[in-house]
């Protein structure tokens, strides 16, 4: 049985004016907040960044970045 972390969300961000879904545990979610609100900036900002420079997937790139978020913590 999955716990409420790694219980897998769709959800809905505006990325450069467009909505698009991703996704993700809800511990990579969560961390994704968090991160987005310790550098003062929007959550749709924050993914936007991540946009722009992921090779596969968001749902991937987004964990991936929060994974090395966490290292350099």
């Amino acid at each position: 049985m999955a716990t409420d972390d790694t219980t897998l969300k769709k959800h809905s961000i505006v990325i450069a004016g467009h909505q698009t879904s991703v996704t993700l545990e809800n511990i990579f979610w969560n961390q994704l907040k968090d991160i987005a609100a310790a550098q003062n900036i929007s959550l749709s900002k924050l993914v936007a960044g991540i946009d722009t420079t992921r090779e596969g997937n968001l749902s991937s790139a987004i964990r991936v970045f929060v994974l090395k978020n966490s290292l350099t913590a």
